[in-house]
């Protein structure tokens, strides 16, 4: 009978096959504070199981993804886009021979302190909090430090690392975010939340009537396909095809996760028309100013009577603003609504 530890000493021995550029768990930098490995699951694996058992993770499906209170059944939300770029991220980890729990575990975790109401409630934050509100660094803040009541999951560096510098500029789906992604595995989730965001944001825009598939740019379907599937199926290919060296035993380049010249123009042509045709005229819809009073209220009102937060947010914070920045951060939609209606 193989003994317990034999379990993670196995598949830590596996990882040896793994790409070079792949990170290996047995060489990660570590957790904030040390702890003994487990006896079953390596250091990644055991992450990924952190944020899946999450109170954070389990609050994602009552978040906005786009649309807010939307009348069906079938719009996305933020868990079920987390769990989307995590099948993507997977995909293309496992076909770069890259460490696949590593990026599941990114994925699963990159959107954990994202506000209710999506990116509305994103800017109004950024806009009342002196300090700015970027919801990466919140994501951050969530697994360092406001779960478990203040103890943090104490993730290892990899995936705290993915966390934080998966966030792009509004530019391009290749631009730099707040910082630069250290692992292939953090890049991989970073091309994936592109992916997974602009063809389901297509199709919940035709669902709602906004767009049909008739409407999308011309050169974009003739490079990428007329439906959902086959749009990423072309995205995710072309990511495996270009960044194909990051499966090989030569050390002297430096192999990068990327996509082609005409899939990535293609791409970014397809999201310029998302934020001119759904995602400007959906932030000017009633919906969304009721989201902005929502916020706004809220955070006035705590910030006038801390002592009507919750106690445990005393532990995150001597400033009473960034504890009420923690605490609208991790409401749901439902909740923040509620909330307001009864203040």
């Amino acid at each position: 009978m193989i003994s317990r530890l034999n379990v993670r000493q196995l598949a830590e021995e596996r990882e040896a096959s793994l790409s070079p550029y792949a990170v290996k768990s047995k060489q990660s930098r570590g957790r904030l504070k040390y702890e003994e490995p487990c006896p079953v699951r390596t250091a990644f694996q055991r992450d990924r199981d952190r944020i899946i058992h999450a109170k954070a993770f389990r609050r994602l499906k009552h978040k906005t993804q786009v649309f807010i209170a939307p009348q069906g059944d079938h719009y996305m939300t933020r868990l079920t886009h987390t769990l989307e770029v995590s099948q993507i991220a997977r995909t293309i980890a496992r076909a770069l021979n890259l460490n696949e729990d590593l990026t599941e575990a990114i994925s699963l975790g990159h959107d954990l302190g994202h506000t209710p109401f999506g990116h509305i409630g994103e800017e109004v934050l950024n806009e009342l909090y002196h300090h700015g509100f970027r919801h990466n660094e919140q994501s951050l803040r969530t697994v360092d430090l406001l779960e478990k009541d203040g103890q943090g999951l104490n993730l290892t560096w990899e995936v705290r690392d993915g966390i934080l510098n998966h966030s792009k500029t509004g530019v391009d789906i290749l631009g730099e975010g707040s910082g630069k992604i250290n692992t292939l595995e953090g890049e991989v989730c970073k091309l994936a939340d592109a992916v997974a965001y602009i063809n389901h944001d297509i199709g919940d825009a035709i669902r709602a009537g906004i767009i049909t598939e008739g409407d999308l740019p011309v050169s974009t379907a003739t490079l990428l396909g007329h439906s959902h599937s086959e749009r990423i199926n072309t995205m995710v290919c072309d990511i495996i095809e270009q960044s194909w060296a990051v499966r090989g035993h030569d050390t002297t380049t430096s192999p990068t996760i990327g996509l082609s010249p005409q899939i990535l123009t293609a791409t970014n042509t397809l999201r310029d028309f998302l934020f001119e045709r759904v995602y400007n005229r959906h932030s000017a819809q009633d919906e969304a100013a009721r989201a902005r009073e929502i916020v706004r209220l809220l955070y006035q009102y705590f910030n006038k009577h801390p002592d009507r937060l919750p106690p445990e947010y005393s532990l995150y914070s001597d400033e009473v603003e960034r504890r009420v920045v923690d605490y609208i951060a991790g409401m749901t939609d439902q909740y923040a609504s509620r909330l307001a209606e009864r203040l």
